[in-house]
């Protein structure tokens, strides 16, 4: 179909695509444009990635490309076309596992999961391997036609997500479809239909046989695009967020007012908004704000139970809850290494005489910390208020204000004062004869 009717021309596409795409048909490949960032031009929306689909095998587009490709990946297998920082990700046309010549191209396991997904195919058997209507589009920019092989404009106009194929094969193939079904229905603001959707809930313990480094990469793209807050209801709703956080499960309340519930509802929205002020986010903060009365209930254990004071039991405690934490999304260890020291800060923080509020206020990691406290004091009360009080005025005030905000602090928790003693001196010993 004429992709003008939709509003659709080469110039709302990114020109390192286009000229992938004309670089592999003048070799004499079929090239498409495909999937997600159609789907986010025909909603008015700016695709962040361009994808492309081709006949071409992956050994012939490094051919084509030498050194800007790359190839990755053994489950699928791709190529990466890098022009500097952006990078245009090709995918060979895939057919039906039925069209396998062996184990090296196609492999399975017991739950009906793809191991090995290299069967090349046409473009026809590539749509049908496409998960979701909407994304298996395709667009030529040559003759500037669209091809449309599910009806995924006509479910795109209506707000409906709609798997291909028979919803419970295409969970067990990958079950990360079910939390690619709960994005897009998040970010879309779409709804998933009922055959597609019924599935999940007891298919959700599938979750389980993906990679840790995987679900942590996934669970970004869920709680860090924007949407983090409704995600985690949609997550929640299906049971899909206790596959991904199994830690926090004995957190939760009926109710969902629970100190941890509140406090991950008010870091996704104190997140969501950074997002859409175009600010900085961490996902370290994010994974330290989910886990820290978790962290708290594990210290207060070892500290009534193991006898350890505050410091130790914070230490181990963390070690603990991190290892929880990295059995299910394996974060690497630059996040892990931030987490424990916006944990650690809670307890610098605590700390107002001396010097110790400006050697805290000067770590890397403290506006993170300060973040942290505020939210705890909306939930918590008391103590923590002041505290989240006296922290704010003591970063807006000068270096004489500081002095005095200490010295008050002084005054009302005066320090035990240390108590010095003489080594008793020795008797002088008389000289022997």
């Amino acid at each position: 179909m004429n992709a003008s009717h939709f509003n659709i021309h080469p110039q709302r596409f990114s020109r390192n695509a286009l000229t992938v795409v004309d670089k592999l048909q003048r070799q004499g490949f079929e090239a498409y444009i495909v999937g997600g960032c159609i789907r986010d031009i025909l909603l008015g929306k700016h695709p962040k990635d361009f994808d492309v689909a081709t006949n071409a095998r992956p050994e012939q587009i490094q051919q084509i490309f030498q050194r800007k490709c790359r190839l990755i990946g053994r489950r699928f297998r791709l190529a990466h076309i890098m022009f500097g920082r952006d990078i245009i990700e090709v995918a060979t046309f895939r057919a039906s596992h039925s069209d396998a010549l062996g184990e090296h191209q196609a492999k399975r396991n017991d739950d009906g999961m793809l191991l090995r997904d290299n069967v090349y195919g046409n473009i026809e058997q590539d749509a049908e391997r496409r998960d979701f209507t909407v994304n298996a589009l395709y667009y030529d920019p040559q003759n500037n036609t669209l091809r449309d092989y599910f009806n995924g404009i006509e479910d795109l106009k209506a707000g409906k997500l709609r798997l291909i194929g028979d919803p419970v094969t295409r969970y067990q193939e990958d079950p990360v479809r079910m939390l690619r079904s709960i994005r897009f229905m998040a970010k879309l603001d779409m709804f998933l239909e009922k055959p597609s959707e019924q599935p999940i809930r007891e298919l959700a313990y599938l979750l389980k046989n993906i990679p840790p480094a995987r679900l942590f990469d996934e669970s970004l793209k869920l709680l860090q695009a924007g949407q983090g807050l409704k995600t985690y209801r949609l997550l929640r709703q299906y049971g899909l967020f206790e596959q991904l956080f199994p830690a926090l499960v004995p957190y939760f309340t009926e109710k969902g007012d629970s100190f941890a519930e509140r406090l991950i509802s008010t870091a996704l929205t104190s997140t969501d908004e950074r997002i859409a002020d175009k600010l900085r986010i961490n996902p370290a903060f994010l994974f330290a704000a989910f886990f820290w009365y978790p962290l708290r209930e594990k210290v207060e254990v070892l500290k009534n139970e193991g006898g350890l004071n505050n410091h130790d039991a914070h230490a181990l405690a963390g070690t603990e809850t991190l290892n929880l934490f990295c059995r299910t999304l394996a974060a690497p260890r630059r996040h892990t290494a931030t987490i424990r020291e916006i944990w650690f800060l809670q307890l610098q923080l605590q700390k107002r005489t001396g010097a110790a509020p400006m050697r805290t206020m000067e770590n890397p990691k403290f506006r993170a910390a300060f973040d942290l406290l505020m939210m705890r004091a909306d939930i918590e009360g008391g103590d923590t208020v002041e505290l989240a009080k006296w922290w704010h005025e003591f970063q807006l005030s000068n270096g004489e204000q500081r002095t005095q905000l200490v010295k008050e602090q002084q005054r009302l928790h005066p320090q035990p004062k240390k108590k010095y003693f003489r080594p008793r001196k020795r008797p002088k010993q008389k000289p022997t004869e």
